[in-house]
């Protein structure tokens, strides 16, 4: 899973002294080639360097594009999908992502 590639890469940086953060967003389908299992909500982690933050993607082991941030934190707790109290029901939820020049 994508939140276990991110953890440990993000722990891996933290022992090293790196300051970096976990992310949590959409990752959709742009740029690579079609699959017929849709894209969906990943994780990934940033990396603050030369002052600025990097993102770096553990799991995807080639550049990606068209990343939908939803939040960062210190970890996967910090930064849930969905966070509810009490029943709830989901009645539908779609997102579309298409590249704009």
């Amino acid at each position: 899973m994508c939140r276990d590639f991110a953890r440990l890469a993000l722990a891996l940086c933290r022992c090293m002294n790196i300051p970096a953060r976990y992310c949590t967003g959409y990752l959709g389908d742009i740029g690579v080639p079609a699959d017929p299992a849709p894209m969906d909500f990943s994780d990934w982690f940033e990396v603050f360097l030369d002052g600025h933050w990097h993102v770096f993607d553990p799991r995807h082991n080639v550049p990606r594009i068209g990343r939908v941030l939803i939040g960062y934190g210190r970890d996967a707790a910090d930064v849930p999908i969905s966070h509810a109290f009490g029943p709830n029901i989901l009645t539908g939820f779609e997102v579309w992502t298409d590249r704009v020049a």
